[in-house]
């Protein structure tokens, strides 16, 4: 099971190694403690967060502390300054990152997949479409055998148990993509609507994805959502979902880089995009970004020049990680937009506190 990602490596980031004019024992030079990297928000990518984390503290020395505690956490603490960066899974509106003074920039994408406990089903068993999954957690559908879910599952073996629908209790990039793919394919949950914190009609709370993915695990009949890496590492039975295309698919890698392919983040003032319900064959409909945010206006540019090393070194070492752990990289021009795009932080000297190598 994953654990709750609590990243505390090291004390020192010692990024570019700078010797001059420290010295160590017997006169050697040692490289000075350097800036630490503190971060807080989405468990969505925590998982490969904790990998990049971990091989950049053996390659260059960084540190990162990175706290998991859900995408509306990272965003209150990112706004009260509590941390270099804020990480979200529920991309900020242009108008809103000019309010805070914030610079956005995705990081990864991936997927959100519905996860049941289900004795005698096993993974990709089960078919669910968008209004049918909306009627589960409106609390309409609540058993199992509901003729309205025997009817896309013909010739499966569901028991009849209740449904206990499992929903995410802290505020949530994951939950905001749920409903809001939600409230494009069922008219039914517009009533509800879509945020990282909704009134749920029905079910119960877990704190975190990997917080949703234990309640499920315990609980059988119970159904609940989670990021891909959650529902693959945990062996739990995740739903078939249609998509725009009518297909039932499965929740791939393959297919979230299928609903991302016709993305075009040029036209995303602010890198706002959202990959829901995207059309072709292949694509899965819960497809989404995680995000970094940051302030434009720093006062410590060493840290800060940190936070984007640490993503540059990411983006040119960490596609293997994120793919093992079924996440989708970003397209090499994506990286490219999202590295000029670092120039909007700049230090109490006004200048850019980084710039990526060519």
């Amino acid at each position: 099971m994953i654990r709750r990602v609590f990243l505390a490596l090291a004390a020192t980031a010692a990024l570019a190694a700078p010797l001059a004019g420290c010295s160590g024992k017997g006169g050697e030079a040692k490289a000075p403690a350097g800036p630490q990297i503190s971060g807080a928000g989405a468990t969505f990518p925590a998982p490969l967060y904790a990998k990049w984390a971990e091989a950049q503290k053996q390659a260059t020395g960084l540190t990162l502390n990175y706290q998991a505690i859900g995408s509306g956490g990272g965003i209150k603490q990112i706004e009260a300054k509590t941390v270099a960066f804020g990480a979200s899974d529920k991309p900020l509106k242009p108008e809103d990152l000019e309010k805070n003074g914030l610079l956005q920039f995705p990081t990864v994408m991936g997927g959100v997949v519905p996860v049941a406990n289900l004795p005698g089903v096993t993974p990709g068993g089960l078919k669910l479409t968008g209004p049918l999954l909306a009627d589960i957690y409106l609390g309409k559908v609540t058993k199992w055998s509901d003729p309205a879910i025997a009817a896309l599952n013909a010739g499966a073996k569901l028991p009849n148990l209740p449904i206990t629908v499992v929903h995410r209790s802290d505020g949530s990039g994951t939950s905001f993509l749920f409903t809001s793919y939600l409230t494009t394919v069922a008219p039914q949950w517009a009533k509800v609507g879509a945020s990282d914190s909704v009134a749920w009609p029905a079910g119960l709370g877990g704190k975190g994805n990997d917080g949703v993915a234990a309640m499920v695990k315990q609980t059988p009949g119970a159904i609940g959502y989670v990021e891909y890496a959650y529902a693959k590492q945990n062996g739990m039975t995740y739903a078939l979902l249609q998509n725009a295309s009518g297909a039932f698919v499965a929740p791939t890698a393959a297919n979230f880089a299928a609903a991302a392919a016709g993305a075009d983040w040029t036209k995303a003032p602010g890198f706002y995009l959202l990959l829901l319900n995207q059309p072709g064959k292949d694509a899965w409909p819960i497809t989404g970004a995680t995000f970094i945010l940051m302030h434009r206006q720093q006062s410590d540019a060493a840290t800060a020049k940190a936070v984007l090393s640490f993503y540059d070194w990411a983006f040119k070492n960490g596609d293997a990680q994120a793919q093992a752990l079924d996440y989708v990289p970003l397209p090499d021009a994506v990286k490219t937009l999202v590295r000029q795009s670092w120039s909007g932080v700049v230090g109490p000297d006004g200048k850019p506190v980084y710039q990526p190598a060519s």
